[in-house]
Formats: structure tokens, sequence, C-alpha cells
């Protein structure tokens, strides 16, 4: 144990030298640039304060055009500003002889997961290794959702990797190398333990990291680290991690490899962070620039009253590292009576808080390519654009986002 300590503490110190390296250069190019910076528990751009009220969308990186941009205009209408999504899907190998371990050819509606060929890796079976998809069904889609953002002055805050098995994510990555393919995490507990010490899938990542770094996007012939459009980079959608130890370890280095880079952009986990003292143990890396944290009443067992509290309690332990906090994915299903009512409360209590930073709400759901909202009969979670209660309360929930990112960021911040 004493070990241990020793080796964190070490740790530390040697990314906090980085740190201070990069962190200065982003310091000044924030003066005279739109990235979003921080400050203190804040959020900026272009020295300004920046409240993020946001939207996650799952489906932007294989949607149709008209999908992409019906979510990119129904973000303006709501009155929000960033959208959160994660690059996906990952495969097997395209000539099948590595398996991919969820239903890629499925056929239906982009927000249920008919991604229609597209995918940004796979596994190259002549060559033995991982093979990255640059064109127009792979990294491609995501220039065309860069520069829709643009257009519009939206954020974008973009995770690499999702770890869940759904369009593939860290479980197919996983699956590259092990023994049997792992099932999708509905069948099966996935192996938590694997992707991030493996030193092949290590590997992996850093090599993916790095391409999406320097990525030209080929509508606009810039790289994505100099793109201003993305408010910041999360390593993972939900990591999940069997230790502490590990935690520490996997996310210190590759916040710091992703720093090495990219010295624009912010940098977060992404994690569910299922406690404050979860995301202390993250808030502590100096390459993490501001905390994250997931929450749903129904998967964490609580009560919408109880979610309102847990708020400022997460948004103060944040304050403690004088660094910004996202409660970055939540939901609650429409068929609960006092739906409208809880989000109000959890809304309200963030924008009221001076040490929370905003929120990005799970998920905006636009009408398909068939001109058809997704049906959303399971979590009942979607957000959509229809008029409804739902949609009329987080209209005026970004009005008062609005009104808050007018004021001054706070001088003990």
């Amino acid at each position: 144990m004493r070990l241990l300590v020793c080796c964190v503490f070490v740790g530390i110190a040697a990314l906090a030298a980085v740190y201070a390296g990069v962190t200065k250069e982003r310091d000044h190019l924030d003066k005279s640039s739109v990235f979003v910076g921080t400050r203190g528990t804040s959020f900026t751009a272009a020295g300004q304060p920046l409240f993020i009220a946001g939207v996650n969308n799952h489906y932007l990186t294989w949607g149709a055009d008209i999908e992409v941009n019906r979510v990119l205009d129904d973000t303006v209408s709501l009155g929000a500003n960033t959208i959160r999504l994660f690059l996906q899907p990952v495969i097997g190998s395209v000539d099948g002889s590595m398996p991919t371990i969820w239903e890629w050819q499925k056929e239906g509606d982009s927000s249920d997961l008919a991604v229609r060929g597209t995918y940004l890796l796979s596994w190259d079976s002549k060559l033995n290794r991982m093979a990255i998809n640059e064109g127009s069904t792979g990294l491609q889609r995501l220039d065309r959702v860069l520069v829709g953002a643009k257009q519009r002055n939206l954020k974008l805050i973009i995770g690499f990797l999702d770890f869940w098995a759904y369009t593939g994510g860290a479980q197919q990555m996983t699956a590259w190398y092990a023994n049997e393919a792992r099932r999708p995490t509905s069948e099966g507990k996935p192996d938590y333990h694997f992707f991030f010490s493996d030193e092949r899938t290590r590997r992996d990542y850093k090599e993916w990291v790095k391409y999406v770094l320097k990525h030209v996007n080929h509508k606009t012939g810039l790289q994505y680290r100099s793109d201003p459009t993305i408010a910041a980079w999360e390593l993972m959608n939900e990591p999940i991690f069997d230790s502490d130890a590990l935690r520490y370890q996997w996310i210190s280095e590759m916040s710091a490899f992703v720093k090495s880079i990219d010295s624009h952009h912010l940098v977060a986990s992404g994690s569910i962070n299922r406690t404050p003292v979860d995301l202390a143990k993250e808030l502590v890396v100096p390459t993490i620039d501001y905390g994250t944290w997931h929450t749903y009443p129904i998967h964490d067992k609580i009560t919408p009253e109880e979610l309102t509290e847990r708020i400022p309690r997460y948004c103060a332990t944040a304050a403690l590292y004088k660094k910004p906090l996202l409660l970055e994915e939540f939901g609650y299903a429409r068929s609960n009576p006092d739906q409208i009512k809880s989000y109000e409360a959890w809304l309200d209590t963030v924008t009221n808080n001076r040490d929370c930073a905003g929120w990005v709400v799970w998920r905006l759901a636009s009408l398909q390519e068939n001109g058809r909202f997704p049906v959303d009969a399971y979590d009942q979670f979607d957000i959509r654009s229809d008029g409804g209660p739902l949609w009329n309360l987080l209209r005026a929930e970004t009005g008062k986002a609005a009104e808050r990112r007018k004021l001054k960021v706070s001088d003990k911040e």
C-alpha cells in the first residue's frame, strides 16, 4: 500500500510538470481564440464565461445527412450550445473472418443502431492488426458533423470510444485479441480488465487517438486538434475499471497522451462517477480538466429528489479541485407522472449553483430519414422536437442557462 501511494504521488508530480507546459500554451491561446478553456469551476470561450447547456446524440457518426442536419437544427431550436457524441462503430473484420460481436448489419432506424455499413475501426485479417476507416463510410462522417456544428455556432464534446458493446466499442477491440468473441453487455458482464491492461489494446487505443487528433477534415483542411468547434475530448464513454489503481494509471497515461499531441482542447474521462469520492479520484489527475457525472434514477435506484440533493455535493467536490463539473448524462422516463417536475428541479439546481458548470441531457433523437421519431419504448429517455411538455421545459431551461452565461466569472473562481 505504501509503495502504491508513493507511486501515485510520483506520477502526479510527473504529470503536473507536463500539464504545466500545455496549460501555459492553452491559456495563451484562450486569449486570442475561441477554444474552450476553464477558469476555476467555470468553462470559458474566448475568455468569456461558458455555461454548457447541451444534448447527447448517439448516431451522428452514421446517420443519413438529413438526420444529422435535423439533430443539429433541433439543438439550435432547443437553445442548447453543445452536443456530446462518441466515436463509433467498431466491428470485427469486413470479410467476416474476425467476428463482429454486435448486429452491425441490422435494418431499421439510425437511432436503433442501424449503421448502414458505417464503421470507424475494424480488424485487418491480412495484416493481423487494427485498421482505421478514413473514408466516406468512416471518419469522414465526423467531418460533416464538425462543419454543420460550426455553421450553427455549436460546440462538440467528443469521446474517442464507447466502452459498451452496443456498436462494438472497447468490447469489440477486446474481442480482437480474446480467445472467443465477447458478447454484448446485455448477455454477460464485459471483461473490465483486459482492454485497459493488455499492451495490444492500449497500443491500438493510442494509435486511434493519435490518428483522430491529427486527422485532416476533408471539408475544412483543419486537423481535428486545431478545430475550435470541438470543446473537449473525452477518453471514453463510461469506462469501467475493476480497480482504482488501474483506473488511475490508465486515465493518467491516456489523458497525458492526448495532451502531448493536442494542447488546445480540454480533456475529461467521460466516466459515470457513481459517487463524489469516485469523482475526486479523477479530478486529482492534472491532465483531466473537468469532471463528468452520469446518473439515472432507475439505474442508480434513487428517487428524483435524491438526485436533486446529490447535485450540490458533486459540484462542491469539483470546486475543491477548482475544476468544472458537467452533469453529462441523465434521464427519466416519460411514463413517470413527475417527469417534468424532476427535470425542472435538476436543471434549476445545476444552473443556480455557481460551482456547477453545465448539463448535457440524454438524449436528443430527431426525425429519422423516414420522417418519424424513433419509438424509444424501452428507456423512454428520448428528447424530441415535438412541442411537448418536456421539449418546452428544456427550451425554458436553456434560456435560464443563457442568462447564467451572461454573468461574470466570480472572483473566487
